[in-house]
């Protein structure tokens, strides 16, 4: 039997490929041949001489230490795309919320509780909650993976514009997002995007790679949406283009 450690909840719909009689899951194993993980941090993580296997449940593996599983003889694999769609969902929510101030209206209503003429206060106070609809907006999508494809595709049939970016872009993919303008200069795609969707894997050259000098490149009023790696964006940076307004919405 072999004993398979869980460092993050794991769907069963993942866990129950490995026949029951072969592989057991546990959430607590000191000498487990195999790790599944998602977000756990594994850098930290003191490597069991029995491990032989780890797999990471996404597409990056920024929380894994690869050099120290390649000295130990670890092979570490990773589910490009398995997460996608839901990745591509909670983006398109990341659209509408960041033009409607949906969050700002909610926390706006609840604070109206138990207060009197709470229509005529509705009906006077919805105007500070409008925002631009995103239909003929230009969206851009940095990285055209499986999630940033599923984003573009997704954003044309709603009506927008879209611009990508993305240096390892074959021909067979492109010729996936026939709507999609392929631009190959990232400051160029943030001068025409109202939106842009970031979908890059953290590394030495992607981290803080979105900081104030590459923000102040792109349209005023531009929106930012980060589902991929915090990193990937320095928090510096997109404080200072919020307050001056370079950047209307940040959602990461």
């Amino acid at each position: 039997m072999y004993k398979i450690l869980a460092l993050n909840k794991i769907s069963k719909t993942g866990t129950d490929c490995l026949p029951k009689e072969n592989y057991e899951i546990l959430s607590e194993e000191a000498n487990p041949v195999g790790i599944l993980l998602r977000s756990y941090d594994m850098h930290e993580y003191e490597l069991p001489a029995s491990l032989l296997a780890a797999a990471r449940a996404g597409a990056g593996v920024n929380n894994v230490p690869l050099d120290k599983c390649a000295d130990n003889g670890v092979v570490v694999f990773n589910t490009p795309g398995a997460n996608a769609n839901a990745v591509k969902e909670l983006v398109i929510w990341g659209l509408l919320s960041s033009s409607r101030k949906v969050v700002q209206g909610i926390k706006w209503a609840q604070s109206l509780q138990g207060q009197e003429d709470v229509a005529k206060l509705v009906e006077k106070g919805k105007g500070d909650y409008v925002g631009p609809e995103i239909m003929g907006k230009t969206l851009g999508v940095i990285g055209l993976g499986a999630i940033g494809a599923l984003v573009a595709n997704a954003a044309t049939a709603l009506g927008m514009k879209v611009v990508g970016y993305d240096p390892f872009l074959s021909p067979e993919a492109a010729a996936k997002l026939p709507e999609v303008k392929i631009i190959n200069d990232i400051p160029a795609v943030l001068a025409e995007s109202d939106y842009v969707s970031l979908h890059l894997p953290l590394n030495k050259d992607t981290k803080y790679m979105f900081n104030e000098e590459m923000l102040n490149k792109a349209k005023d009023g531009i929106r930012v949406l980060n589902f991929a790696r915090g990193e990937l964006v320095c928090n510096e940076g997109i404080k200072k283009c919020l307050e001056s307004g370079k950047v209307s919405c940040y959602i990461g």
